[in-house]
């Protein structure tokens, strides 16, 4: 199979493949003790595969698996585009930035398949592909780092020699059988810039992590944002790259390969304002090609609200009034008070007249303990 896998190399490369590796597929046993102890901490995200030996064991997915070949798309850091000064503006995790990378690497993974079959194999030999991306039963990076893609860092992401950890990973479990690479080797050191950088103290330092602690994590929900979190996402309405950005492998680290990547300014730097009452057929126009679009635009919402506040934009004050009296989402409603409260100092007297009569056209719960916390900063004069 040596000739077949040059073959594969080879192709991987003109269809734009970053970086591939081949491995076995034998149980990743090492994944076992971190992968309960994860679960037992209730330190899962909940988006992961839940069935923990489905991710250890590729025969219980894949009948008869002999390797996985683990592939690598390199992402840009840095947008090429001018972003407008206008108004106040958020921001998508770079992650995130052009079409959505489980598309792209479906795809590509899609035409190193096809090729592949196009070889024909010997008579009655038949040959099975099942591609997957992070939606898959596999954890991406510890099958990377055994197919030599690179190590799994501190932060618990894969670092390349190459791009850093800016990278985007996909696997092709099959039935034919390669000579494995040699696994990547930890190789941070002593370094921790990671763990320290984190604002939330995610990181626990030996590549796992408390992801309901993750401001990635929590620009994603769709309940409201625990008030710790808040002014920790800044701008930001979606990810997070603080622990890649500290990174020394990443440093000076911006690859332009792929142009279904490169992003726009309006759509990984949008303008907050609109945001807050975008319709559902703009949103999609606007957002809907990207990763960051994936739990819809409510969670969206929420974080431009919030990072209104953070960026002391009183500019937005009629629009979050408005929320608070017309949207019928608790969550919205409950988070513009929030937002009011912090950007309405100057005008006291006013917002404790306005959300003291709020309160009693108010019936949900969560909006209601909001308000009053909002009527401790708006003291009645």
């Amino acid at each position: 199979m040596s000739s077949l896998k040059a073959q594969i190399i080879a192709e991987s490369r003109r269809i734009g493949i970053d970086k591939i590796g081949f491995t076995t597929a034998e149980p990743f046993y090492e994944l076992q003790e971190p992968l309960e102890r994860q679960k037992a901490l209730g330190h899962n995200s909940g988006f992961e595969h839940q069935n923990i030996p489905e991710r250890i064991y590729p025969e219980l997915t894949f009948e008869k698996p002999q390797s996985i070949i683990a592939i690598a798309l390199a992402y840009p850091t840095q947008i090429r585009e001018e972003i407008p000064k206008d108004e106040k503006r958020g921001m998508f995790a770079r992650a995130s930035w052009g079409v959505d990378y489980h598309d792209i690497l479906q795809e590509k993974m899609k035409q190193l398949v096809t090729f592949i079959e196009s070889l024909q194999p010997p008579a009655g030999e038949v040959w099975r592909f099942a591609p997957q991306v992070d939606t898959g039963e596999f954890v991406d990076v510890a099958v990377a780092q055994r197919a030599g893609l690179g190590f799994v860092g501190r932060n618990g992401l894969l670092i390349t020699e190459e791009f850093g950890s800016f990278v985007y990973l996909g696997e092709i479990v099959t039935n034919l059988v390669f000579e494995p690479d040699k696994p990547g080797v930890f190789a941070c050191g002593e370094c921790t810039r990671c763990i320290k950088a984190c604002p939330t103290k995610a990181l626990l330092g030996d590549g796992s992590m408390n992801a309901k602690r993750c401001l990635s994590y929590q620009t994603q929900t769709k309940g409201t944002m625990p008030e710790e979190y808040r002014k920790k996402i800044r701008n930001v309405i979606y990810g997070c790259d603080i622990c890649q950005m500290v990174c020394p492998y990443n440093q000076g680290r911006d690859f332009h390969f792929h142009e279904e990547m490169e992003p726009k300014a309006d759509e990984v730097y949008p303008k907050l304002r609109p945001l807050l009452t975008i319709s559902n057929k703009e949103f999609q126009k606007q957002f809907g090609h990207l990763a960051g679009s994936w739990r819809g635009k409510k969670p969206l919402q929420r974080n431009a609200i919030i990072a209104l506040a953070n960026m002391k934009d009183n500019k937005s004050l009629p629009l979050l009034w408005e929320l608070v009296q017309n949207d019928p989402r608790p969550v919205i409603r409950a988070t513009a008070v929030w937002s009011i409260g912090r950007l309405g100092k100057k005008e006291s007297a006013l917002w404790h007249e306005r959300l003291t009569a709020q309160k009693a056209l108010e019936a949900d719960e969560e909006v209601l303990l909001a308000i009053e916390e909002a009527l401790k900063i708006f003291v009645n004069p």
